[in-house]
């Protein structure tokens, strides 16, 4: 039982559908990784592996870190830029036998720093899917000169394209700054018209939306809800987060009901 627990109200359990905390792992040990678990495991749905960090761990290493997590119901994946890299070199397949071979059971299909026709990248998330992983896709590129020529209409369209292909979440991307990318401007504050016109047009619960800062985690937790689908958060703040969610700070103490 949780000190205080009097005080803090319940959330839904694992696993869950929304209320979705996905958590950057940029090279964690494994000790550390565990640590960070007892204390916060309950509250991370997603442990992402950044970027291609995992290319240059031990295998066997990595293949502990992803069965330690999966211990506390915790689903790691490698990120979008690692797919991306063995797409570009054509070793799409040998990607997927070696994720098989690790233990993972999600991947994350993305095109942020490539060019990858949309019709393609829905045969590759079908295929992905076949294989008998989950998918998380991504929308959006890493370079703000090219997320800027993404029209809204045309970012509606793509998140429902890698729905349609069988993507159970999509990412919105926002990089781990969150600034001057997708619905956030150059400070990181969200594009509110931007962000509400894409509520009305995409099921809210089939998106995560990466939000690194806190005032982004705040804005959508009083927006959607407690249970808002939120990612690219740091370890160091699995924490905090959870108590914004359940209203025991002060940004959203009074504000949000489970």
């Amino acid at each position: 039982m949780n000190a205080f627990s009097f005080l803090a109200p319940p959330r839904i359990k694992k696993p869950r559908e929304k209320g979705i905390t996905m958590v950057l792992d940029k090279g964690m040990g494994l000790k550390s990784a565990e640590d960070l678990m007892e204390i916060s495991g309950k509250y991370v749905d997603f442990m992402k592996f950044g970027w291609g960090t995992i290319a240059i761990h031990n295998q066997e290493l990595i293949k502990e870190k992803i069965e330690m997590y999966q211990s506390y119901e915790v689903d790691p994946y490698p990120g979008g830029t690692l797919f991306e890299i063995a797409y570009l070199k054509n070793m799409f397949h040998e990607y997927l036998a070696e994720a098989e071979k690790l233990g993972f059971n999600t991947l994350e299909i993305s095109d942020g720093s490539t060019k990858i026709n949309p019709n393609e990248k829905s045969k590759i998330i079908l295929e992905t899917k076949e294989r008998g992983f989950k998918v998380i896709s991504e929308v959006g590129k890493k370079d703000p000169s090219e997320d800027f020529k993404i029209s809204l209409e045309d970012r509606i369209r793509l998140i429902k394209m890698d729905l349609d292909a069988g993507a159970d979440k999509v990412l919105i991307e926002a990089r781990e700054s969150g600034k001057n990318i997708g619905i956030y401007d150059e400070k990181g504050a969200v594009k509110g018209d931007e962000a509400n016109y894409l509520m009305e047009k995409v099921d809210v619960n089939k998106l995560i939306w990466e939000a690194p800062q806190k005032s982004q985690q705040v804005y959508f937790v009083l927006k959607i809800g407690p249970n808002v689908n939120l990612g690219n958060i740091a370890p160091e703040e699995i924490t905090a987060l959870e108590t914004l969610r359940l209203g025991l700070r002060g940004d959203t103490l009074g504000k949000v009901k489970l």
